[in-house]
């Protein structure tokens, strides 16, 4: 089946063709407000992003570790809103056509809004894909499908405790792209092993043609540039939003310092897959 939103196929055929693998940013929408996430959403691809990870702010992301949940909880607190979040992209997208934004977050907040016009105004929006990271394959006509009808990819996670068994129900409905999460538990708290993804990728390969990201874990521009050599794409999340922590102030608002210095690390980041020093 064809999908719509072929920003994931024009980037990894444009990665393949230059030899590298992809540098995906994961921030959280409106974090730590509107305006300034707008400004930090709007710099990444400039910044080294080729795919960009928007985090749907939920009060309880249950796999994300404490570094993605403060950011959920300083958006939610800054007012943030599953809609406004789509106005975020959209917003994103009258200054970018190219860069694809794939939807992350959990299934509550889209079952509260109501997955169609959740689906239809994410497409609207400009969204490249979905991934809902509490919505097993056993629960596809819940999002999954309805997605898939609407040629929205929804990409699946899979873990180093997913065993060959298990991979073609995970891998069934699957589109764009199939995520490895790098290690077992929640996001930000290890350092991904290397060694360990590599092999993880080369057996998803067996079962897919797909491409493969692999994201938890990776920190640092050498991370990046490991992983990206074994892997289609190389996924920073909580890295980046620690970073956006750290350049608030002491009543948790941002700084001038904030939007530079999340994109200048990104840039550092984006060095380990392009090349650039690291």
């Amino acid at each position: 089946m064809s999908y719509g939103h072929a920003r994931l196929d024009r980037m990894f055929a444009a990665l393949r063709q230059e030899g590298r693998g992809g540098l995906g940013i994961f921030v959280t929408a409106g974090d730590p407000d509107r305006e300034t996430g707008q400004k930090i959403l709007a710099g990444l691809p400039s910044a080294g992003a080729d795919m960009i990870e928007f985090g749907m702010p939920f009060s309880d992301p249950m796999a994300d570790g404490p570094s993605i949940q403060a950011s959920s909880l300083r958006a939610l607190k800054a007012g943030a809103t599953l809609a406004s979040t789509l106005d975020m992209l959209r917003t994103f997208r009258a200054g970018d056509a190219d860069t694809p934004v794939v939807l992350m977050g959990y299934y509550n907040p889209i079952y509260s809004y109501g997955v169609e016009a959740f689906l239809d105004e994410a497409i609207a929006a400009g969204a490249d894909g979905l991934i809902v990271v509490d919505l097993p394959p056993e629960e596809d006509a819940e999002l999954c499908l309805p997605a898939r009808a609407k040629n929205l990819p929804f990409v699946r996670l899979t873990t180093p405790t997913t065993h060959d068994g298990r991979l073609p129900a995970v891998l069934v409905n699957t589109a764009g792209f199939v995520y490895y999460v790098s290690i077992t538990g929640i996001t930000g708290t290890q350092t991904v092993p290397r060694d360990l993804a590599a092999a993880a990728v080369k057996r998803l390969k067996n079962h897919t043609d797909l491409p493969v990201a692999v994201g938890f874990g990776i920190k640092t521009p050498e991370d990046v540039r490991a992983i990206a050599s074994v892997a289609d794409a190389a996924i920073v999340g909580s890295a980046v939003v620690e970073r956006i922590r750290d350049s608030l102030d002491a009543e948790g608002q941002a700084t001038v310092a904030t939007v530079d210095g999340v994109l200048s690390f990104v840039g550092e980041l984006a060095a380990g897959v392009r090349g650039g020093r690291v």
